[in-house]
């Protein structure tokens, strides 16, 4: 029951009912607070505090205004730093490739000097070896040649001993004198 009762008070009153008596008195709350705040607006007023407030703005306004515009001008220094940055990183990239590809052609030019070269000692190597041989082989030639002339003699001689005699012998000393003194005059 003290449920009903507060809430049926609550929805009866209302602020007029607060103040009690004429309006354009002290004594009414309503008329106070209503001439308190004139009082209020015009101190501000008089105390020029919006414009105070609005310069206050402005200036923070342009504080903003001017942060903004070194932010823009940082951030468009940065990006020409970067396309700088980039710029050389191309370069050094272009000029990364260059020397690699003329280290690689040095390299084949190398390899290919490296070949050469070596079939040419191998030609040479190859020619000293037929040197050799062709070498070898005429000597081997001249040796059987003369162990062949040795062999021959001494069987000629061996021959010639058993077929001569006295008389055929100072033959051939007389022929052979005579071939001397006709080679000799």
């Amino acid at each position: 029951m003290k449920k009903l009762s507060f809430t049926l008070a609550a929805l009866t009153a209302t602020p007029a009912m607060a103040a009690s008596g004429p309006f354009f008195s002290l004594h009414n709350t309503d008329f106070v607070v209503s001439v308190a705040f004139i009082l209020f607006v015009a101190i501000l007023l008089v105390a020029k505090v919006p414009a105070k407030i609005a310069g206050m703005l402005d200036g923070r306004a342009a504080t903003i205004k001017g942060e903004l515009e070194e932010a823009k001008a940082l951030r468009d220094e940065a990006r020409a730093l970067l396309a700088s940055y980039e710029k050389k990183h191309k370069e050094v990239q272009e000029q990364a490739d260059r020397i690699v590809a003329s280290a690689k052609e040095e390299a084949g030019i190398a390899a290919q000097k490296a070949k050469d070269d070596l079939k040419l000692s191998i030609a040479r190597r190859l020619a000293a070896a037929q040197d050799q041989i062709a070498s070898a082989e005429t000597a081997a030639v001249r040796k059987v040649r003369e162990h062949a002339v040795d062999v021959a003699v001494a069987a000629a001689s061996t021959v010639l001993a058993k077929q001569k005699t006295a008389a055929s012998a100072a033959a051939s000393i007389d022929e052979a004198i005579a071939q001397v003194e006709a080679k000799l005059h």
